[in-house]
């Protein structure tokens, strides 16, 4: 078995070939993080698709716990805690709808006829999904958080794309199908064999 320093080791190697490719062309990079998740990912779409085409599986019902990753739990105690964050933002983070959006795909894993290739297709297009919702909620807020914080329009924009970009990379890395996890894609189907 690989040691941890191992893994890191490797792990931060490729994050920084990845990062070196970025600064040639982002288009390349782009590229080769898409391919290098697929094959990654491939096996684990391949085994959901086999358990929802298993007889007798059923689609559960449709629940969503917002933010995950404890995102709304924790935003609700930090506007309870601190009024400022309640009075501008709100008791639950302020792209919540977003993320309720994002699981309801997750939830399905995309149309049931999908192929690994497809299926991971899906995936990423939610995850894409996600991110330009955040963004949308930030041009949306743009006058009353640069006026409440006295940013200019500018700044509350790429905080609000820095907090889209998060999101998404949390959730590409996070958020493969068959990993046991509640977020999971296809989450509302009985876990792989």
């Amino acid at each position: 078995m690989l040691s941890v320093k191992v893994v890191v080791f490797g792990v931060g190697l490729l994050l920084g070939s990845l990062a070196t490719a970025a600064a040639q062309d982002p288009a390349q990079s782009l590229a080769l993080i898409d391919d290098l998740e697929f094959k990654i990912e491939v096996g684990q779409h391949e085994r959901l698709s086999k358990r929802r085409s298993k007889d007798g599986t059923t689609l559960s019902a449709f629940a969503s716990d917002g933010c995950s990753g404890n995102l709304s739990t924790g935003w609700e105690l930090v506007s309870r805690s601190l009024p400022a964050v309640a009075k501008h933002h709100g008791d639950k983070p302020p792209w919540e709808a977003c993320c309720v959006a994002h699981d309801r795909l997750y939830h399905e894993g995309g149309a049931a006829n999908l192929d690994a290739k497809g299926s991971f297709a899906a995936r990423r297009a939610a995850d894409e999904q996600l991110r330009q919702c955040v963004i949308k909620t930030g041009e949306e807020r743009l006058d009353a958080l640069s006026a409440d914080y006295n940013l200019s329009r500018d700044e509350v924009s790429r905080i609000y794309r820095t907090i889209a970009d998060v999101m998404y990379r949390a959730v590409r890395f996070g958020g493969g199908p068959c990993t046991g996890l509640s977020w999971r894609w296809g989450f509302g189907w009985p876990q792989c064999d």
